[in-house]
């Protein structure tokens, strides 16, 4: 297994004391990204990356230039520069001007207040957008209508050409952070804590102008809220600053499922145990979601917590599965997970069953079953018992990915072309399947001995 690491070790970051972090050793035999290709053209950190094709991505950060990417070779194809701060947002549209082919579209906003359209085959700038009073903080793409939405202090509607068709009044100084797509022509906007329910109004033969109403809005978090996602065509989900879940209906916006986990010191512990569990609010905020068809797998501080849908629990976790928070993570093929974290490290995880064999306590809560919270262990505490059939599931640790020194803010997974990974280091790693790659300078080194005349085949 190679690993390499630039500029010394890592520490984590703002604790007192080394945390129980789990290690694997030199010999990663499920990891398969045993090479790298570090790519160099950022001047700042690098926050966002973006998928364009079958093999091409786009990177952004806050020095303000967008970079396009072979994710196959690692070559720099165009470098995007039209912003004069750092970029907060970054999302692709398809485009189908009159009956030419697709092309693909890359929207950045930045803290400029402006708002470009990229031709990411030409790298021109298509439209430059500059009537906002505040920073565009996030972009969504609504396929069925053919428009696409930027949310700041107010919610805009756009067309393909980039014309405004609507916006919303002034919604609040803190601004939307989180904008997804949900069935009847309707978005939710993550502001604060609160998700208001906007509807997208189509222009109608007795009206010719497109609107967009504020329908409803949901209140039941106790603080902001730091990630919203799809879970599926019929239900979202949202995670906030003091570590709650809540899982929503897409059609009805009820609660489905409530999740939460408030620390409360006890009287009962002694004061180094106070010192040792009080933990700010950020440990258990949920940064990130990621979503199958059976799970939300969510990013909490520094843990990973798997909860099952249909069984409306949490039914694995690793409390510390970093040193520092959790900033991204995703979805592998056969059960497997990878996240990033403030600490620099890229970790895979993969989802096993294992049998639950014996009654134990189990507090109730999100996140209290797991240890999270403080347990009171008296004789007399009542025993939730788990039927014998009844199965849980552990993340158990198979690879970690050693290259950045600072903070890995996220990543993409290309099923051909392996794992994109970018930092505050201001690189971007590409790592590759080295089996994979093995196989292929293999077979170009005889394609080439080949065309030479050099190979010959015994008869």
């Amino acid at each position: 297994m190679l690993r390499w690491l630039i500029g010394g070790g890592r520490e984590p970051q703002g604790l007192a004391e080394k945390s129980p972090l789990q290690t694997i050793g030199e010999e990663q035999t499920q990891n398969p990204y045993t090479e790298l290709l570090v790519l160099k053209a950022h001047h700042d950190i690098v926050r966002f990356l973006v998928q364009l094709d079958d093999y091409r991505f786009a990177s952004a950060g806050d020095d303000g230039i967008v970079v396009v990417w072979n994710a196959e070779t690692g070559e720099q194809l165009l470098e995007l520069n039209g912003h004069t701060q750092k970029i907060t947002a970054i999302i692709t549209f398809t485009s189908l001007e009159s009956c030419e082919e697709k092309n693909q579209l890359i929207l950045t906003a930045s803290a400029d207040k402006t708002v470009v359209v990229w031709d990411s085959n030409s790298g021109r700038q298509v439209r430059r957008l500059s009537c906002f009073h505040s920073t565009v903080k996030c972009l969504t793409v609504l396929q069925r209508l053919d428009v696409w939405l930027t949310g700041g202090n107010d919610l805009c509607v756009w067309n393909q050409k980039s014309d405004l068709l609507c916006k919303t009044n002034h919604l609040s100084d803190t601004g939307i952070t989180a904008l997804v797509e949900i069935p009847k022509n309707c978005v939710v906007a993550a502001v604060g804590k609160e998700l208001v329910i906007f509807r997208l109004v189509e222009p109608t033969e007795g009206s010719l102008e497109w609107d967009i109403l504020e329908v409803k809005r949901l209140l039941d978090h106790q603080d902001n809220i730091l990630s919203l996602v799809n879970v599926n065509d019929v239900s979202f989900v949202t995670g906030s600053h003091v570590g709650e879940l809540i899982i929503w209906d897409a059609l009805d916006w009820s609660v489905q499922a409530y999740e939460r986990n408030f620390w409360d010191p006890s009287s009962q512990l002694d004061a180094q145990q106070e010192i040792k569990l009080c933990q700010k609010s950020n440990d258990i905020s949920i940064h990130h979601f990621t979503c199958d068809e059976e799970n939300v797998f969510a990013a909490v501080g520094r843990g990973l917590y798997v909860y099952n849908l249909q069984m409306k629990r949490v039914i694995a976790c690793q409390k510390t599965a970093h040193d520092s928070n959790v900033l991204h993570i995703a979805k592998l093929p056969n059960r497997q997970l990878i996240s990033c974290s403030e600490d620099g490290s890229v970790r895979i995880w993969e989802l096993r069953e294992k049998q639950q064999l014996a009654a134990e306590p189990v507090p109730t809560g999100f996140f209290n079953m797991w240890g999270f919270g403080r347990v009171n262990k008296q004789a007399s505490q009542p025993v939730k018992k788990q039927p014998e059939s009844a199965t849980l599931c552990s993340l158990e640790f198979i690879g970690d990915l050693i290259g950045h020194s600072s903070s890995v803010e996220m990543f993409l997974y290309f099923e051909d072309h392996g794992l994109v990974t970018c930092s505050a280091d201001h690189l971007i790693i590409l790592w590759k399947n080295g089996e994979r790659e093995s196989g292929l300078r293999s077979l170009k080194l005889f394609q080439k001995l080949e065309e030479n005349g050099d190979l010959y085949l015994a008869v």
